[in-house]
This record gives C-alpha cells, sequence and structure tokens, in this order.
C-alpha cells in the first residue's frame, strides 16, 4: 500500500525527487506574457487594495484568510478572473500518486482557477494555481505545496501559472511539461513598493487572458 505523504510536509528537494521536477534558471515575465498599462481606475483602486493591506499590516500579523479577503480577492476580479468563463474555487483536494517511489501525496489547494470548467469536450484549463500564507510567513515557504499542486495539471496541459503569497510579497512560478518537467521562479513583486504593484496586476490581467493551449 502507497505511503501518503502531505503536500505540506514536503521540503524543495522533496519536491524534485518525486516529482522529477527541475528547476530552471530564473525567467522573466516578458518571456512568456505581453503586459499592457493600466487605466486610471485600475491604478486607483490597486492604489486602495494597497492602502487597507498596509493599515492590517501596520497594526498586526495577517491571517491567511484576511490575506485572501484583501488583497487575492480584489485583485483577483480587478484582473477578470471572476469574468465567464473562469470560474475560481476554493480549498479544493488534490492527490498525486508517485509510482516509482510508492507514494500518495495529498493536499488541499487554496485558489484554483479553471477555465472551460463544464465543458464535455475538453478538460478544464488550470488557469492559475494559488497559495496563500500569513504576513509572516516568507513566501518561499509555500514554494513545495505550490510546485505540488500546480504540477496535477501537467497531466492535461502543457503548461500552469502558480502564485505564492504572503499578501505583501508574490512569488510567481511558471510550470512546463517537457521531456521531464520543470518550473522557473519569476522576480518576486512588492504590493507595497508602486512598481511592483503595477507589474503585479499587469501579470495577473495577462495570465487571465492566456489561450488554453498556452
Amino acid at each position: 500500500m502507497p505511503l501518503t505523504v502531505e503536500a505540506s510536509s514536503l521540503s524543495l528537494n522533496d519536491v524534485h525527487r518525486f516529482l522529477k521536477l527541475e528547476k530552471l534558471s530564473n525567467g522573466s515575465f516578458t518571456d512568456f506574457l505581453t503586459l499592457e498599462p493600466l487605466s486610471e481606475f485600475e491604478q486607483q483602486d490597486l492604489l486602495r487594495i494597497r492602502n487597507d493591506f498596509d493599515r492590517y499590516l501596520s497594526d498586526r500579523k495577517i491571517s491567511e484568510g484576511l490575506v485572501k479577503f484583501l488583497t487575492i480577492a480584489p485583485l483577483m476580479r480587478l484582473a477578470g478572473f471572476y469574468d465567464v468563463p473562469i470560474r475560481l474555487t476554493m480549498e479544493d483536494s488534490i492527490a498525486i500518486a508517485v509510482e516509482d517511489e510508492d507514494r500518495r501525496i495529498t493536499g488541499r489547494m487554496d485558489i484554483l482557477a479553471i477555465n472551460n470548467p463544464q465543458s464535455n469536450i475538453a478538460p478544464p484549463f488550470w488557469v492559475v494555481v494559488i497559495e496563500t500564507k500569513n504576513s509572516a510567513v516568507e513566501v518561499g515557504e509555500g514554494l513545495p505545496q505550490l510546485l505540488t499542486y500546480a504540477f496535477k495539471s501537467l497531466d492535461q496541459q502543457p503548461s500552469v501559472w502558480g502564485l505564492v503569497t504572503n499578501g505583501l510579497r508574490y512569488q510567481f512560478v511558471y510550470l512546463r511539461r517537457d521531456v521531464q518537467p520543470t518550473y522557473q521562479l519569476i522576480p518576486l513583486l512588492n504590493l507595497n513598493e508602486s512598481p511592483g504593484a503595477i507589474k503585479l496586476l499587469q501579470v495577473l490581467k495577462a495570465v487571465c487572458k492566456l489561450p488554453n493551449f498556452q
């Protein structure tokens, strides 16, 4: 009987070994995405999101749930993830069987945005997988979980975007199904820095618009 392992207990080395996932050198957003300028309305709404988060962060540590409420939800709405045909799901359970290691990795992803969720012709397309942490946790600590969950999508599509965040810092990851599955880290973005916040929203908008075959 396979050994069951929780994704939250894995290290990066475990993920590399169990999933045969190879890390490539860091990439840039423009390697994969076309970033468009933000409108005045988008910039003003983004500033409100930043100010709301900063007000809470100045007072105390922000929980995972509040990180989703204060930053992820409004950012995804502003980026277009609430529009048809994309659908958001939360706390979905996932299981990955690693046959040669005789392991079954399980866990629950925080937020998954999917396209084509009800099609009878093609499987759902995973647009982006998001893992959140509380504001006191460094984003790197959520990377093994994120990679594990996002890896599952490579069964049915050639690539997927992942994002791990503590509300303040945002680490995007690009996974691709090659002969050996690979991933690249994209430069870290900071919500409290104006250039980083603008690029964050630009990236989310660009990912949201990706066609299913990307």
